[in-house]
């Protein structure tokens, strides 16, 4: 994987931007000192590591802008971060820019129930904004994994989903309006307080965007009314291709339970290792999790396991109690921690139709066997969003370019049965160059040309989305 060769005449004006930008921020805001901002080289895709130039750590919208106009005056390029949470690699550095990080921006602004909103700075968790609102029976639905730790800058800017985002969709369903920022430093309010803003959909545009737009520095976001009840079951298999078709047949019922969770066995068993969750040992398992009364939950469960009976499971487990619902949540929320302990890992983010399910999972067990890399399944198997977890050791020659190679691989089979590279963790440079495997050059020319309106000069998030030779001949246009 490359990256642009670092701009030398920003690198020689290093102290005179830090120093601009120490003025324009509070004091501590500015880490420039290189063994500081080794903790900003890279995200959770570790593969790849760049410490910046500097960070700088704003705690307001106005003080973001400053950061912009200083780094647009000076051709210096800019990265924004929110937890460093995501796993394409969207907020790694180049050794010429500033990471913009919006941690420090973390308040809640404004809830209002009547109208079911809640307004926050975009350096706030995903987790917390439930947790802000939950004493009054509310939630906020998208639920990445790493929504303990995950910004909703970062949400934003991937548009994340998570286990519930079958019923209540991603972040895009969830978002009503952004404060922004562009590379000018210009402060620009995009939708608000209400379902759909006139003229043209420039929300829609901003949320999955990767930062190559603006800066988010504030969010308007849905928020619900807490279910009346919720009740989830496992369901285990003999093998992936009968789980993936099972999970097809719930769907084309036009039953629709909350979630429907996908693991095989490799992950079945480091899970239970680490969490002891319970799970049966078999070749895979589904969970599925439904709402409603409690009349509603047992006709819902009673349609499902006549549906799972029909695909001989070995197991069918319906969960008795709060615990036991936790328990077999708890071990799907520590899938990836799990898989972690036992080797490095590169997750894949692909999105297939639901019915073709069975064939997609057979064919990752054939590359898996050819490539000699172990894969491990889970994923979100309602809405045919893949995260297989490709094992490899980092520390041995060349197996970190045959795991590259195989997720490529992996990633095209999405597109060729009517998919696409990503479902919620974004393009960043894991996928950019991929990019010409689902979009024509006339497709991929409509995007730079948005590109080209929001940032001119190409200093937003480089190096990231669009293929390499893309951007480079972009930015010297």
């Amino acid at each position: 994987m490359q990256m642009p060769q670092p701009n030398q005449d920003v690198l020689g004006r290093k102290s005179r931007i830090v120093a601009l930008l120490a003025e324009a921020l509070p004091e501590g805001a500015v880490i420039h000192d290189e063994n500081e901002t080794r903790a900003y080289e890279c995200d959770a895709l570790t593969a790849y590591k760049c410490p910046p130039m500097c960070v700088a750590l704003p705690t307001c919208t106005e003080e973001v802008a400053a950061v912009l106009r200083i780094c647009s005056e000076n051709n210096v390029p800019v990265v924004p971060r929110g937890a460093g949470t995501s796993l394409a690699g969207g907020a790694l550095p180049t050794a010429d820019c500033v990471i913009l990080g919006v941690a420090r921006m973390n308040e809640v602004l404004e809830t209002d129930y009547d109208n079911r909103f809640i307004r926050v700075q975009t350096g706030r968790t995903n987790l917390s904004v439930s947790g802000a609102v939950e004493e009054n029976g509310f939630f906020y639905a998208p639920d990445p994994s790493s929504q303990l730790a995950c910004a909703i800058a970062g949400n934003i800017a991937m548009n994340s989903g998570g286990a519930h985002c079958l019923k209540y969709g991603v972040t895009t369903n969830n978002l009503l309006g952004v404060k922004l920022v562009t590379m000018e430093g210009e402060i620009v309010e995009i939708g608000g307080a209400h379902m759909d803003a006139a003229g043209l959909d420039l929300l829609g545009l901003i949320c999955g965007s990767e930062g190559q737009l603006g800066v988010v520095t504030e969010a308007t976001l849905r928020i619900l009314h807490k279910p009346e009840g919720a009740r989830p079951v496992l369901i285990g298999f003999d093998s992936n291709e009968v789980a993936g078709a099972c999970v097809s047949d719930i769907i084309q019922a036009g039953i629709l339970p909350v979630a429907i969770e996908f693991m095989d066995r490799p992950c079945i068993r480091a899970v239970e290792k680490f969490a002891k969750a319970g799970y049966p040992d078999c070749e895979a398992l589904l969970i599925v999790e439904v709402e409603g009364s409690d009349a509603e939950i047992d006709h819902q469960l009673g349609l499902i396991k006549d549906i799972a009976s029909a695909h001989n499971p070995v197991e069918f487990r319906e969960s008795g109690s709060a615990e036991e619902s936790a328990a077999i949540w708890l071990g799907r929320k520590s899938a990836f921690g799990a898989m972690g302990q036992i080797n490095d890992y590169m997750c894949l983010d692909g999105t297939i139709p639901v019915s073709e399910l069975p064939l997609v999972l057979g064919r990752i067990r054939e590359l898996s066997q050819g490539y000699g890399l172990e894969v491990a399944n889970v994923f979100h198997a309602g809405d045919g969003n893949m995260h297989p977890l490709i094992l490899f050791n980092a520390n041995k020659d060349g197996d970190l370019e045959k795991c590259e190679a195989l997720g490529a691989d992996i990633l095209r089979l999405c597109v060729e049965v009517g998919g696409c590279l990503t479902g919620e963790h974004g393009v960043g440079v894991e996928k950019r160059d991929l990019m010409t495997s689902q979009y024509t050059a006339d497709d991929l020319e409509a995007q730079l040309l948005v590109k080209d309106v929001f940032d001119p000069k190409w200093l937003l998030n480089a190096a990231k989305v669009f293929p390499l030779e893309v951007t480079q001949s972009r930015r010297s246009a």
